[in-house]
């Protein structure tokens, strides 16, 4: 079988996949895409990668013409576009199964030059008249907002009416799509390199700085600090630990940016985390703010970590909450929907209200009052990924979806 993965970025949703299916199965893997991440690193030993063939190629974006309710649609054509003049110019590469992603549309056209199954990754469907990255009261969509979130969806429909089958990582991204398309539907999450993320015995050091055995430490992981990962909640839950408690340090990994959602309409500052702190008095020295981290730093991190703090609005899930289980850390929720599939408190994790500060706080201060003794909940978490959602489970279910696309059953 030869795969052919479409992407905007290597390696993106699929590329863990790709070295696996390569790796682990001597599947011939090509990976489409259009940009590589500022910093990148393989889990895999050196030459693992050169079993898949890397194309990229180029694309251009909307215009200030195009209408804001188009944009992404127009994006996502013109990435398709480049995906199947790209590919139109290697007659020699025939896949016999697409993977791409419905929200993105980039494999939307190659159904239209090659004669083979089209498999696309539900991500997120956005729901018409309530967009759900501004679910917080406090930053309610406008008018434009609105209308955007009905259109928002124009490249996953055109995909799921395209595709032979499709998949999505979790049960409650898969409630998001249309009924009509549930039953082509596949709930197989993305899945996690256990042979990667796992505890390890390290030095007590974050960066060049040494932390005594005395010190508790506190991880927050979110790809930018923003409002739809509850960065501001966090800091207000971190500021009333601090003054519980002085034996405790904060590691707060992420951008100084939000990716999602419509932050800087809402704020007076640059970015919401300089917004955040100038809404209180906080003592930095408690802090460290590494920004964007390699993921050879970032697991190192979480085996340190006493507590693992995972806020989130209902949206697409982080990856960092289910490495950080599958490292044995405790982890401390918010009560939201893709949350609650994984999590299940008192028994693999625990569980506040997404804005419930105060229970929050108390949580997080049981846990480190007594870190040993939370620690069963860190083992069942690891159990829970080995189990369910490591790369060696679903891997195989999507190979077998795969399979099945390929020969119509």
């Amino acid at each position: 079988m030869h795969v052919l993965f479409v992407h905007k970025e290597f390696p993106g949703h699929f590329g863990h996949i790709a070295r696996y299916l390569a790796g682990r199965h001597g599947i011939e893997c090509t990976f489409v895409y259009n940009s590589l991440p500022l910093r990148f690193e393989s889990h895999l030993p050196p030459g693992s990668d050169e079993r898949i063939r890397l194309i990229p190629y180029k694309s251009r974006g909307a215009n200030r013409d195009t209408h804001f309710c188009n944009q992404h649609l127009e994006i996502s054509l013109w990435h398709s576009q480049a995906v199947y003049e790209t590919m139109k110019a290697r007659p020699q590469i025939q896949p016999d199964v697409v993977v791409g992603h419905s929200g993105f549309g980039t494999a939307l056209f190659l159904t239209d030059l090659y004669r083979c199954p089209l498999v696309v990754h539900c991500e997120y469907f956005e729901q018409p008249g309530r967009p759900r990255l501004f679910s917080r009261p406090e930053f309610p969509p406008d008018e434009a907002d609105l209308l955007r979130a009905r259109a928002q969806n124009a490249a996953n429909l055109l995909s799921l009416q395209a595709c032979t089958a499709a998949f999505s990582p979790t049960q409650w991204q898969r409630s998001l799509f249309p009924a009509e398309y549930q039953y082509k539907i596949a709930t197989i999450f993305d899945g996690i390199d256990t042979e990667f993320w796992h505890h390890r015995s390290v030095p007590r050091r974050v960066g060049n700085l040494s932390i005594s055995p005395e010190t508790r430490i506190v991880t927050y992981c979110s790809y930018g600090l923003e409002a739809a990962r509850g960065f501001d909640i966090f800091m207000k839950v971190a500021k009333r630990i601090c003054d519980a408690r002085a034996d405790v340090l904060f590691v707060v990994i992420g951008a100084d940016r939000a990716y999602y959602g419509a932050d800087r309409r809402y704020i007076h500052e640059n970015t919401f985390y300089r917004h955040v702190l100038a809404q209180d008095q906080y003592d930095l020295s408690r802090f460290i703010f590494t920004g964007h981290i390699l993921e050879s730093e970032l697991v190192e991190i979480f085996s340190l970590s006493d507590l693992h703090i995972y806020l989130t609005v209902p949206f697409v899930l982080s990856w960092s909450m289910l490495d950080a289980l599958a490292c044995g850390c405790t982890v401390l929720g918010s009560e939201t929907a893709p949350v609650e599939e994984f999590i299940r408190h008192e028994q693999n994790g625990l569980l506040a209200g997404f804005d419930d500060v105060e229970g929050l706080t108390q949580q997080a201060l049981r846990v480190l009052d007594d870190p040993k003794e939370f620690r069963p909940l860190g083992r069942a978490g690891v159990q829970l990924i080995e189990e369910k959602y490591s790369l060696a489970r679903t891997a195989p279910q999507l190979l077998d979806l795969l399979q099945r696309a390929l020969h119509g059953r």
